[in-house]
């Protein structure tokens, strides 16, 4: 199942931020599908994973009345109530401050930095609600996944990995995934969930995020988290409650990406603060170095396998996780155009056998899975997705 919206689709040029993303990265994935009917099908429907489906069809497929799919109560789940605030300010001062600096827009020299103010069509400030709608997108993936299960659904947005409980970061205003999985663990029993983060990135907001809610008490710990690193008492969090043993819900985080580079270059990483992003780990943190990427694969299935031990570890009787969320990023492809992403360079083929690998695996063990779009920078971003998407076969 695919889900996908064109009201959903930030055009970043629109806001006047020049960043080499593609106006609409859904939409030349599914033209390319569109064009690769299997042959004798001329004019029928796309080859699986099926025709798309738009939000408003997501909503009335699971029964949900209310299109307000994503409340401030949900971002306060996640994040800090002073940033989100800043976010509903009606002045909207701290929202648009907030956009600046996580979109990059300002230099040092306080000069603008891929930003020009005079070509945009629309205000700032209205691209958070377009954010909202995506990180709403990501929580319809994955109750679409659960819906039809052992269901696959690949949501043709999402992946803001890198925001932070209290700022944006890397392009993420507000952190879809963990926003997502927190709402539907406050509405259902999901006692573990894996993240398989693909991006080439390392994705670093997440860890942070997932390692303060086990400080709250919120989510289980794992066994490996023992030696990480201790909460800020500068972050007001509240005090740890919840039920004890294996009755509180885990999230473990796997997350492969470059091994250098942002967020772990030398600047990055001389600025950060201990105990957070980006100096907080995830559960398995897999470094591709240049050069190296025809170990990709192999180095992926050994973190998985780690995911299986300690899921193995919290639940023996029943490791298998009831939700897989996979960040899809298709910026560790040689062909992408950001140059943050140039230490990591997969080719086509590589980038398939990844994704593949992935699917294949939480197919043949029944395992739900919702996928979202990530990272992709440039004019051919959407090939590998695409690819992908049209070799799916029904067994």
């Amino acid at each position: 199942m695919i889900l996908y919206d064109p009201a959903l689709n930030m055009n970043f040029q629109d806001y006047g931020i020049m960043l080499p993303i593609a106006p609409d990265r859904g939409k030349q994935i599914l033209e390319f599908m569109n064009s690769h009917y299997y042959p004798g099908t001329r004019g029928a429907t796309m080859p699986y994973p099926g025709p798309a489906m738009s939000i408003a069809d997501a909503l009335e497929f699971l029964g949900i009345a209310d299109r307000t799919i994503i409340t401030r109560a949900d971002l306060e789940r996640v994040h800090s109530k002073e940033f989100v605030s800043l976010l509903y300010d009606k002045q909207k001062k701290g929202l648009e401050e907030s956009l600046l600096n996580t979109f990059e827009l300002i230099d040092a020299q306080g000069k603008p930095n891929r930003y020009e103010p005079a070509r945009a069509k629309k205000p700032l400030s209205d691209l958070f609600q377009t954010i909202l709608a995506q990180v709403g997108g990501t929580y319809l993936a994955c109750r679409l996944a659960l819906a039809n299960g052992p269901g696959f659904c690949y949501f043709m947005g999402g992946g803001m990995h890198h925001a932070r409980y209290d700022s944006g970061s890397g392009f993420c205003l507000i952190n879809d995934s963990i926003i997502a999985i927190t709402k539907l663990l406050s509405e259902s029993v999901l006692p573990l969930i894996w993240i398989i983060d693909l991006d080439v990135h390392k994705g670093d907001g997440s860890a942070e995020l997932i390692h303060f809610a086990r400080e709250r008490g919120e989510l289980q710990t794992p066994p490996k988290q023992s030696t990480q690193p201790k909460l800020s008492t500068q972050l007001k969090l509240s005090d740890p409650s919840g039920e004890s043993g294996n009755k509180k819900p885990c999230v473990l985080t796997l997350s492969i990406h470059m091994a250098k580079g942002w967020p772990l270059d030398t600047d990055s990483l001389a600025a950060a603060k201990e105990g957070r992003a980006p100096l907080v780990s995830s559960d398995i943190d897999i470094g591709i170095d240049a050069g190296k990427e025809e170990t990709y694969t192999s180095r992926l299935a050994e973190g998985i396998s780690e995911l299986e031990r300690l899921s193995t570890e919290l639940y023996p009787s029943n490791p298998k996780p009831d939700l897989v969320l996979v960040v899809d990023g298709a910026d560790p492809y040689e062909h992408d155009e950001l140059p943050s992403s140039i230490l990591l360079k997969l080719s086509l083929e590589q980038c398939l056998l990844r994704d593949n690998y992935v699917y294949r695996y939480v197919m043949d063990r029944g395992i739900p899975s919702a996928w979202i779009q990530a990272g992709g920078y440039g004019s051919r971003a959407w090939e590998p997705p695409a690819h992908f998407l049209l070799r799916l076969k029904i067994n």
